[in-house]
């Protein structure tokens, strides 16, 4: 993730007070609702590992590998129940753990020629007038988002319909343990679209 500090500490509280808080229902609520929340929580919980500021825990290399094997396996579990939106939220997670593996110049199409082209573009620089040399620059700084924008527009979309139908659906409130479950998911759905920006 490319998030200041900030942001990535709020996500993780975010995440985790979520992800705590539907563990504990997993534990103490009724029956039928056990299941959902175990799962909600952990995802909730893998978020906030996810999220963590790369400035304050350097993460090993191995670590996009551990999300993605995680989250893949998660996936195979909610697609084996027929939870789609959990299977969505897990394949949305696996794919921003591999995009942390791949440089953003070589994942985006747009940006493929890579260092070498961003260099031999910064020698041509000095035909340009100062404008037009700043317009480059920016251009260049901000040319290489991570993972691939098609895909990454097509999350942003589904979780930003899930996270106003989901908040719509809860304007009647609810205190029982399927309201407090629904807050959890709209907030975790909230995490997801700031990951996704900030990929």
């Amino acid at each position: 993730m490319h998030a200041p500090p900030l942001v990535g500490w709020l996500l993780v509280l975010l995440c985790a007070a979520a992800g705590a808080y539907c563990l504990v229902r997993a534990r103490t609520g009724p029956d039928a609702y056990r299941g959902d929340a175990r799962g909600e929580g952990l995802m909730a919980l893998g978020m906030a590992a996810m999220a963590l500021p790369a400035s304050a825990v350097t993460p090993p290399p191995w670590s996009p590998w551990m999300f993605t094997a995680a989250f893949a396996a998660a996936g195979v579990w909610a697609l084996a129940r027929r939870h789609l939106h959990h299977a969505v939220g897990t394949f949305a997670m696996v794919y921003m753990a591999l995009a942390m593996t791949v440089p953003p110049d070589r994942m985006n199409a747009a940006g493929s020629v890579g260092q070498t082209g961003s260099m031999s573009s910064m020698g041509s620089m000095g035909s340009m007038g100062p404008a037009e040399s700043m317009g480059a620059m920016g251009a260049m700084e901000h040319a290489g988002p991570g993972g691939v924008p098609l895909l990454t527009g097509l999350l942003l979309a589904y979780y930003t319909v899930y996270v106003i139908a989901a908040g719509v659906r809860l304007v009647p409130v609810d205190a029982g343990p399927p309201g407090v479950l629904r807050a959890c998911r709209v907030a975790m759905g909230i995490g997801m679209l700031a990951m996704l920006l900030a990929l």
